[in-house]
C-alpha cells in the first residue's frame, strides 16, 4: 500500500522558542518516526521567538518588510538544518528551499526552510502541498484550538473542532505581515481553502494528540476544511 504524504508546518516557537529546544526535538522525532511505515513527512521549519528577535531589532533600526523577511527566512533555514541533522539517514540531504520545484526521493523525511520575502511557512507548506499533489497540512503551534478570539487576551472566547475555511478566513483576514501571530498565515488559508486542502491545527507540546489523528482517533484540536 503506498505511503500517505503529509506535511508537518513544525512552529518555530517550537523548535527555537529561544535557544534550541533539544528535548522538545528528541520528542517530536520519536512520533514522527513511529508513523513512518504508513506515512511520508515533508516538514517546514519556521523560525521563532529567535526570528521575531532579530525581526523586532531590524525594525527598530528602519528595516522595511522585505528586509524583515529576510532575516526570518535565514532562521527558518538555519531551525530546519538544525531538524534534517534530528533525523540523521531518514531524512533527505538537502533542506528544501524552492517549494515549487518537484522533491524526488525515496527518504520517509523531507524537511524545508523559508523560500522568499513576503512568503510565510504556512504559504509555502500550502505550494509544496500544490506541487506533489498531498492534501493534509499539520501545523503544529502553541494553541489547543483555534478560538475566536486571542484566549491570551481574553476570557470568554469559543473553540472550534471542526471549522470550514470560509469561516475562519473571515477571522484572520486576507493580509500578512511578517511575525503576525494567526493560526494560519491568511494567504495560505486563502490558497488552501481553493485546493481543498486540509490543515490541522494541533499544539505540538502535546505530541499524543497528533500521533491520535495520524492513527485516525479522536484527537484535540481544529481540523480547517
Amino acid at each position: 500500500m503506498a505511503k500517505e504524504s503529509i506535511i508537518v508546518s513544525l512552529g518555530g516557537s517550537l523548535v527555537a522558542p529561544d535557544g534550541i529546544d533539544v528535548a522538545f526535538l528528541k520528542v517530536f522525532r520519536n512520533s514522527i518516526k513511529k508513523q513512518l511505515d504508513k506515512n511520508r513527512f515533508f516538514i517546514f521549519v519556521g523560525g521563532g521567538g529567535v526570528c521575531r528577535n532579530y525581526q523586532q531589532a531590524m525594525q527598530e533600526f528602519g528595516a522595511d518588510s522585505n528586509e524583515r523577511d529576510l532575516i526570518g527566512i535565514d532562521v527558518s533555514r538555519l531551525n530546519a538544518k538544525v531538524v534534517q541533522q534530528l533525523f540523521g539517514e531518514l531524512a533527505f540531504s538537502e533542506v528544501i528551499t524552492n517549494p515549487s520545484k518537484k522533491v524526488t526521493t525515496n527518504k520517509g523525511i523531507v524537511v524545508a526552510g523559508g523560500w522568499k520575502p513576503g512568503w510565510s511557512t504556512d504559504y509555502c507548506a500550502v505550494t509544496l502541498a500544490k506541487n506533489m499533489g498531498i492534501k493534509t497540512i499539520i501545523n503544529l503551534s502553541n494553541i489547543d484550538y483555534v478560538c475566536d478570539k486571542d484566549p491570551r487576551r481574553f476570557k470568554n472566547v469559543k473553540a472550534f473542532k471542526e471549522i470550514p475555511w470560509k469561516d475562519f478566513r473571515k477571522m484572520v483576514g486576507n493580509k500578512w505581515v511578517p511575525g503576525m501571530h494567526v493560526p494560519f498565515d491568511p494567504q495560505a488559508s486563502k490558497e488552501a481553502e481553493i485546493l481543498k486542502i486540509k490543515v490541522v491545527i494541533v499544539n505540538g507540546k502535546k505530541l499524543d494528540r497528533m500521533e491520535n489523528f495520524l492513527k485516525g482517533k479522536e484527537f484535540i484540536g481544529t481540523t480547517i476544511q
